[in-house]
């Protein structure tokens, strides 16, 4: 007969399900409580670099690469029309105030100055005779008032006598009134003769002055296209050296075409370009310095171009005291143009943590150094060298300037 088996519970007929439940069950808790919980990520400390904020100077400037250029370019240009005859000067040749680079030929100036040299001499000629002419006038004016002078005098003689011989008795009144008559007509066809002479001597004069300064403008007229020929003979206007000849020998050139460049070595310049960022900061007058083997040298900005060109603008710099001994032209420079006075700040290094965060948030480390988590954070004012925190960090806090291409999404970083 069988025998009827009792049933077991069900915690015995399922004790190996629920043995190896409870062994899954704190595994998948830690698994849970990790993707809930901040991303961490193991990293090794000697893959990046800490840096402390501190107190520190700030100062606010740019760092740009700049070219040397000659302080100043001369374009040298035709002042006449003609053909290249020769050419003196070789480009590169150091040359001085007034040395001939080349020399034009103008067959149809030089005929043009031969006929206003024609014309100038002619004009003396006529001047020549005309003035003689005018000198026999006034001799001849001048003798005719002498002779109305004497005539004057003779005729006052005349009536005074007859005035004598009227008291005397031997003229009548009737003979002395007719004497005195004819005495004021004479006086006054005198005095009209005299003016009428004062009048052609006057207009002799202004003819003779007329004439002379016909002559005068004939002369600086003449004068004038013998300086035209020395525009023919291309010479450098100041001391430099020639850059460039742009021009071959029997090559027609026109008036004012630009024909050579004279570049001054005396003394040079640095040229720049700057951000459109700062076209509001950067003004004439502000200092700056080249950094070169261990040495500072002095600049000051002399000239800012306003035109903004695909987002940048020009700016250019001299030297204010000693210069690099290597200065060339085309040689670069790396120049730093301050932007104001070194003030107190809260700084930490520059770090490649700006490119990947914005400065909006960076990586603290905590007091035992093995530990990072992220903290917002506010940046100020930069330089190439430092940053300025403007909230966020206090001074002595430790954080990850590096790195960051390799960190991912996580929260907080173990550091190794």
């Amino acid at each position: 007969m069988d025998i009827k088996l009792a049933k077991k519970p069900w915690y015995i007929r399922y004790r190996y399900h629920l043995m190896t439940g409870g062994a899954f069950l704190p595994f998948l808790i830690y698994v849970i409580s990790l993707s809930l919980g901040p991303q961490k990520l193991r990293i090794n400390s000697d893959n990046i670099q800490i840096a402390e904020v501190k107190n520190n100077k700030f100062m606010e400037y740019v760092d740009v690469e700049g070219l040397v250029q000659p302080i100043l370019t001369i374009q040298i240009n035709t002042r006449e029309a003609g053909s290249v005859e020769r050419i003196i000067a070789e480009e590169g040749t150091s040359l001085k105030k007034g040395d001939t680079i080349l020399v034009l030929a103008n067959p149809d100036l030089l005929r043009e100055i031969e006929d206003q040299r024609d014309e100038w001499e002619n004009q003396r000629y006529t001047y020549q005779e005309r003035k003689i002419e005018m000198e026999q006038k006034s001799l001849t004016l001048k003798q005719q008032a002498l002779q109305t002078q004497y005539e004057m005098s003779r005729l006052q003689k005349s009536f005074e006598l007859e005035k004598e011989e009227y008291k005397m008795g031997i003229k009548s009144k009737a003979q002395l009134e007719v004497s005195e008559d004819e005495y004021h007509y004479n006086v006054k066809k005198t005095a009209l003769q005299m003016e009428s002479l004062q009048h052609d001597s006057a207009m002799t004069i202004v003819r003779k002055e007329l004439l002379q300064n016909e002559l005068e403008r004939g002369q600086k007229k003449y004068l004038r296209s013998m300086e035209r020929l020395e525009g023919l003979v291309v010479r450098a206007p100041i001391d430099g050296q020639l850059s460039y000849v742009n021009a071959t020998p029997g090559q027609q050139v026109a008036s004012n075409s630009n024909i050579a460049q004279i570049k001054v070595l005396d003394q040079f310049k640095i040229h720049t370009q700057l951000s459109e960022y700062y076209i509001d900061r950067i003004t004439t007058g502000l200092p700056a310095t080249v950094n070169y083997q261990g040495k500072r040298y002095p600049l000051r900005i002399t000239k800012v171009v306003p035109e903004v060109k695909d987002r940048m603008f020009d700016v250019d710099l001299v030297f204010t005291g000693e210069m690099p001994e290597n200065v060339r032209v085309g040689k670069s420079f790396r120049v730093q143009i301050e932007l104001g006075q070194p003030e107190d700040a809260l700084v930490m290094p520059r770090g490649n943590f700006y490119s990947a965060t914005g400065g909006q948030w960076i990586y603290k480390v905590n007091a035992s150094k093995d530990k990072a988590v992220k903290v917002p954070l506010t940046i100020g004012r930069q330089n190439p060298q430092q940053y300025e925190i403007a909230e966020g960090l206090q001074p002595g806090d430790l954080v990850i300037i590096t790195g960051y291409d390799t960190f991912g999404e996580a929260e907080e970083l173990i550091l190794k």
